[in-house]
Formats: C-alpha cells, structure tokens, sequence
C-alpha cells in the first residue's frame, strides 16, 4: 500500500521513516512517499479545501478545525485590520490557505489590498511570527490555537480571526481498500506531542487529526 503527502518541506526523511515504522506497529504496512499523489495510493495527505469529504481532518492545538487570523504587537494598539492599510505584513508561502489567501481575503472585504512590497512571504508560521517580533512588519499571519500559547510572553495580540475552515486532511485514494482501515486509524491516533518529527511535514498548526463526524457533532454542540 501507498500513502501520500502533500509536505510543506522538502526535508522529509526522518519524518518519512518514523511515520513508517509508527504505521507497521499500528498493522498498516505501506510505504510513505512526498509529493504528487501516485495513482494507486491508499491514503493522501493535502493542505486546502477540498468539495471531497476527508477521512481526517486536520485539527489544531485545541482539537478544532484551524482559524486563520492576524496577529499584532499588543504595544502597536492596532484596534481593526483596517488599521494595517499601507503597512508591511507577513504571510507564509505554500498551498496552505491560511498562510496567505484566508487573511488577505479579510483585508480585502474591508477595502486593504497590500501592494506587493508590502508582503513579506515566510516559510513558516514561526518564520512570520519571527518577522513581526523584530519590527520587521506591522502584522503576520497565523492560526488561532498555534498562536495562543505564545501571545501573553511576547505582547501580541490577535487583531482578527476567521471563522474554522477545513484547510487540510487525510483523503482515499484510488487504491484504498479496507487493508487501509488500519492505517486510518494509526493516523487518527498522531499527535504533534507524540512525535513532533513526524508532524515537520505539516503546516505548524496541524497537531492531530480528528474524524469529520466528531467535530461535526462538537460544531453543533457549540
């Protein structure tokens, strides 16, 4: 069997290799690969939104599907996005849509469309944060409960969040069949506190993967 992901980093190796060997414990024997999607895979990892139902859903620190948001230095008193008109600001590359598209979708509903210049494009969500703690930029992107732990030691602020999205999860490929099940279900089980190499090959906020009928019923709980 066949798994895939769709990486938000080219080092994939060790991450490759511990997610290997945590499957084969789990009875889910199949080989790991990087990149495109190979047309026989069971299972395939991809970051973004999708009208196809995952198995798996990604979820954030909290359990909960991500929000995207903008965060600022408390000492800034930035009251409203509207007040990061003409300032630089700091996004994350990649397909990841709260890296980039999900918050330049909320400046632009309220009339903010940062020339070019203006953006300064990180690599990561910890590379945007670092950006905007040495006065680099006015505001960076990021995700709710990635940021949270980190606001209050480091005076930021989040200025605005979006509403949770479904930005990334676990899809069945053409060639699953119900031997995959086992690997559904060790999937289910990572967590970035469990293995944090494994989870390098995530965006930053991912850190676990939840079935879509639980946060379905919690959506609604709430």
């Amino acid at each position: 069997m066949r798994i895939s992901i769709q990486s938000v980093t080219e080092v994939t190796d060790v991450a490759g290799y511990r997610l290997t060997r945590q499957l084969a414990e789990g009875g889910c024997e199949a080989t790991v690969q990087f990149g495109e999607a190979e047309p026989d895979a069971v299972l395939e990892f991809r970051i973004g939104e999708t009208a196809i139902e995952a198995v798996l859903v990604a979820s954030n620190r909290n359990g909960d599907p991500p929000r995207p948001a903008w965060v600022t230095r408390r000492t800034a008193g930035v009251g409203s996005i509207t007040e990061l008109a003409g300032r630089d600001l700091a996004t994350v590359a990649g397909p990841d849509p709260l890296g980039a598209r999900l918050p330049l979708a909320a400046l632009a509903e309220v009339g903010v469309r940062p020339a070019r210049e203006q953006l300064y494009e990180a690599g990561d969500y910890s590379s945007a944060l670092g950006l905007l703690l040495h006065n680099n930029t006015h505001a960076a992107v990021t995700e709710v409960g990635f940021v949270e732990p980190m606001l209050e030691n480091n005076g930021l602020v989040v200025t605005w969040a979006g509403n949770p999205v479904r930005a990334g999860g676990w899809y069945r490929g053409a060639g699953w069949n119900r031997s995959a099940l086992a690997c559904e279900e060790v999937l289910a089980g990572l967590t970035r506190r469990g293995d944090r190499q494994i989870f390098m090959v995530f965006p930053e906020w991912v850190h676990g993967f939840a079935r879509p009928e639980r946060l379905n019923s919690e959506e609604v709980s709430q």
